[in-house]
């Protein structure tokens, strides 16, 4: 980013105007503080998540829309957009430009060493389970000692598995996690008991290095963990695919999210140059050099992640088969990780299943009622 900063500042010297980039440590606790002092930057770069619904209802924010480049972003990631504005305005406020994806990471010699192929439904999913569980292997690879990797099986079943228009309903109270979340409770308990014995217990950093040198055959993650394997082993093979969670191959979506989304103060002083700006970083070169360097998937129309390690989910992403996280549409007070790491905590120490799902999804709608304040 700063690369770019210094080309556009380069190419733009008449302008009088000088972009400088700023990237505090707890920027989400900066820009609050920064709204609440109507000290606004004159543009963000932000996740397609609740801290961008928290800017974006404040009102602060240029409306885009007569921008040439909106129509060049990927539809899916436009309407992930308009999905976490308030009152899912269709209003381009934020341009997409990055995204990211969770799903099944797996080593691929070990699956053609085993004759695996990649499945499509839940049940192909099991028969792979059991096969590489015959062959001596342990199928899965959980991190949990960094309670927010437990995110990551749940945010790539939930959007195959929930009813259509949930988090709308969850939130105005008509339905609850108890009354539509059982399956996807079960089925992450049924993952669990899949998993290396001391999966409490391994944290992000050992469990991806232990992967990348053979322990297990699949992990649930995101692409942001190929990086660590590679620099862990150069020499290990991994691909990605969409975790079937539902019998019907048609619900069954790459879990991909924004990632990083870049909007504008709409009383910036300079707000001409802070919209060439991004236009600046949306021609196609930038896109794709950016998504080369961060290893990410663009938003934008005609940029491919060409990356093989990636190859099993690529063909989605572009089609636009994606449903967003989860998590994005929960409040943010809602620490889903922390439930689902006394949930899994309470599978290891050998508690009823049935008991336990009906504990985990109540605890879920307590805590949500507490957390669910405008």
């Amino acid at each position: 980013m700063q690369s770019f900063v210094d080309t556009f500042n380069q190419e733009h010297t008449d302008s009088g105007v000088k972009i400088v980039l700023n990237t505090p440590a707890d920027p989400g606790t900066v820009l609050k503080t920064r709204l609440a002092k109507n000290d606004v930057p004159d543009i963000m770069a932000l996740g397609g998540d609740n801290n961008y619904t928290e800017v974006q209802s404040a009102g602060v924010l240029a409306d885009l829309s007569g921008e040439s480049y909106i129509d060049g972003i990927q539809e899916s990631y436009m309407q992930m957009v308009y999905d976490v504005q308030k009152g899912k305005e269709a209003i381009p406020y934020a341009v997409p430009y990055a995204a990211n994806a969770s799903g099944v990471l797996y080593n691929t010699d070990k699956f053609k060493e085993l004759n695996l192929e990649i499945p499509k439904t839940w049940d192909e999913f099991m028969k792979v389970v059991k096969t590489i569980e015959d062959a001596g292997e342990e199928p899965f690879l959980f991190t949990f000692k960094d309670a927010w990797t437990g995110l990551c099986p749940w945010n790539s079943m939930a959007p195959d598995l929930q009813p259509k228009g949930f988090t709308d309903e969850r939130r105005v109270g008509t339905t609850t996690f108890a009354a539509t979340h059982q399956e996807i409770a079960e089925k992450y308990l049924e993952l669990l008991k899949h998993a290396q014995k001391d999966f409490m217990g391994t944290t992000y950093d050992d469990g991806n290095k232990a992967f990348a040198n053979g322990k297990g055959v699949m992990m649930i993650n995101g692409n942001w963990a190929i990086n660590q394997f590679t620099n862990a082993n150069s020499s290990f093979h991994v691909d990605m695919f969409a975790l079937p969670a539902s019998n019907d191959q048609s619900r069954n979506y790459v879990t991909s999210g924004v990632d990083v989304l870049f909007c504008v103060n709409k009383d910036s002083k300079n707000l001409d140059i802070a919209k060439e700006f991004l236009a600046f970083l949306l021609e196609k070169k930038n896109a794709q050099t950016y998504i080369e360097n961060q290893f990410a998937f663009s938003a934008v129309k005609g940029i491919e992640q060409t990356d093989a390690r990636v190859a099993g989910v690529k063909k989605d992403i572009e089609n636009g088969k994606v449903a967003n996280f989860p998590d994005h549409y929960y409040p943010m007070a809602f620490n889903l990780s922390a439930i689902l790491s006394e949930y899994s905590l309470n599978y290891v120490n050998g508690m009823d299943d049935a008991k336990n799902s009906a504990a985990f999804l109540a605890d879920c709608d307590k805590k949500y009622d507490i957390a669910n304040v405008e």
